[in-house]
């Protein structure tokens, strides 16, 4: 067999991802807040980028119902409009610039202070004081337990021994390492790191510093001086059988009455299993919504966002410099390749803007129902239905869909919220999975504590309602919304 290097021609069609392909993609799947942060991030790399004037109010770009057949606006349109807009503001501006007095208005009118609230003013503005200064930290666990360690440290030893306990306690407030582990490391006894902790279980809040959730609840019982209580013995040998809530067990190994272990039980619940919960940093994720949809007479109104959006315009300083014969070869082309990428990051982000607004109108024409009776009215919807109606790729809509919020009259909602697979019902339309969940949730809270639903009694009542669904489907829709087993929400007092 001989072989032979050959030239051979084949036609193909490939996609290739340019950079400017791949920065509309990016683009298309950004939040409102990193929108604003590559837009920021762009001008600073783009010397043809400036912000424009903002539009007049009276010409937005959104305001479509859902009966209008689309949003008729092109980028190009829309482009031509803002640099008009920006060419008549702009000689107005420079004209207001020269004939007011901005060094008197800025001297007046400084970040310093008011007089009024008895704080004085500052000379120096690097004196002013920034506004985090007024703004209260939240104390974290070891700030809290190393400010009370300190005041009770009695010599240079126990701050070494109680800071290296401290430093080793998870965010639930319990002991993440051994003590011989901490002796080890410290070079002290496990006599002296034992000692240190039972003072250090001491301080605020109870149950601190703890090893296991039996010694957590010991503390506390002990701080309350019920040391000897019945609550007590249950926590130390039988925590188990009270997380399976087996009573009947714990009243035979125990020899008391019902009524005695529900007591005991009802004590044990007043106890904070977790004692570093109260500390944890449980900040508040604020979104804000692409997509607004609000209600107007019988019409529903879509209404893009862009409240802090900037609008961009290409410089007319280096557009000048690029039509100026005397620019050198090296100066036009850097200045050409930084318009190009100008031109196209506006182009996106207008595409960006229409198809976010096409994918929301198209979705809500579907889920009509849902803006005006709620979830438990919510169709079954797929990306391909979407993707099918607009012409666009499934991927395409899945972008749109991730991390774009749309405020609605029932509440605030991830675009993706909308796609859900078909649960069947015996006769009629089949139902979202959503709304088959929101089912499953008013069942559990409307049913008696003391004898809860199991998921088998659940799935009947949904067959009674016309709702097809199986046991273990019931179990994993109330798995999915974080409901406990009916044995985990029986209440046995």
């Amino acid at each position: 067999m001989v072989l032979q290097l050959k030239l051979s021609q084949k036609q193909a069609q490939v996609m290739v991802m340019t950079p400017q392909l791949k920065q509309a993609i990016r683009l298309l799947q950004l939040g409102q807040l990193e929108l604003v942060e590559e837009i920021n991030q762009e001008m600073l790399e783009n010397p043809m980028l400036e912000l424009a004037p903002p539009p007049d109010s009276g010409e937005a770009a959104a305001n479509n119902s859902l009966n209008d057949p689309k949003y008729d606006r092109t980028p190009d349109s829309e482009h031509r409009e803002d640099n008009e807009f920006a060419n008549s503001a702009g000689s107005s501006e420079e004209k207001v610039r020269e004939e007011f007095d901005w060094e008197n208005y800025l001297g007046e009118y400084s970040s310093a202070p008011s007089t009024n609230l008895n704080i004085g003013s500052y000379e120096n503005p690097e004196e002013t004081p920034r506004l985090e200064s007024f703004m209260a930290a939240k104390t974290s666990l070891s700030e809290h337990l190393s400010w009370q360690w300190r005041l009770a440290a009695q010599n240079e030893r126990d701050l070494i021994l109680g800071s290296a306990i401290i430093g080793n306690l998870n965010d639930d407030g319990y002991l993440a390492a051994t003590l011989e582990e901490l002796a080890g490391a410290t070079k002290f006894t496990l006599d002296e790191m034992t000692a240190v902790l039972a003072r250090i279980q001491e301080l605020d809040p109870p149950g601190i510093a703890a090893r296991n959730l039996t010694e957590c609840l010991l503390i506390q019982l002990d701080r309350l001086e019920l040391s000897d209580s019945l609550a007590a013995n249950i926590c130390r040998h039988h925590l188990a059988l009270v997380g399976k809530k087996d009573i009947p067990a714990l009243c035979r190994t125990l020899q008391i009455t019902r009524e005695d272990v529900a007591l005991a039980i009802k004590t044990i619940r007043t106890l904070e299993p977790r004692p570093g919960r109260p500390y944890k940093n449980t900040d508040s994720i604020y979104v804000i919504p692409d997509v607004y949809i609000n209600k107007i007479g019988d019409t529903y109104v879509i209404s893009l966002n862009e409240d802090g959006l900037p609008k961009l315009k290409i410089s007319r300083k280096y557009r000048r410099l690029l039509t100026n014969k005397e620019a050198e070869g090296e100066i036009k082309k850097y200045l050409n390749e930084k318009l190009r990428g100008a031109a196209f990051l506006i182009r996106s982000i207008h595409q960006r803007q229409r198809t976010i607004y096409r994918v929301t109108e198209a979705i809500f024409r579907v889920q009509r129902d849902f803006l005006d009776n709620g979830v438990t009215h919510l169709k079954p919807l797929i990306l391909k239905d979407i993707a099918k109606e607009l012409g666009f790729h499934e991927s395409t809509i899945s972008r749109v869909t991730t991390n774009t919020y749309v405020y609605t009259p029932q509440g605030l909602f991830e675009l993706k919220y909308f796609f859900d697979s078909p649960v069947n019902r015996f006769q009629g339309e089949a139902l979202a999975s959503e709304s088959v969940k929101n089912h499953i949730r008013q069942i559990i809270d409307a049913e008696d504590p003391k004898t809860p639903l199991s998921d088998q009694r659940i799935v009947k009542i949904l067959h009674d309602s016309n709702i097809d669904i199986a046991r273990r489907t019931v179990a994993k829709y109330r798995e999915l919304l974080g409901l406990s087993s009916s044995g985990e929400r029986r209440q046995i007092y």
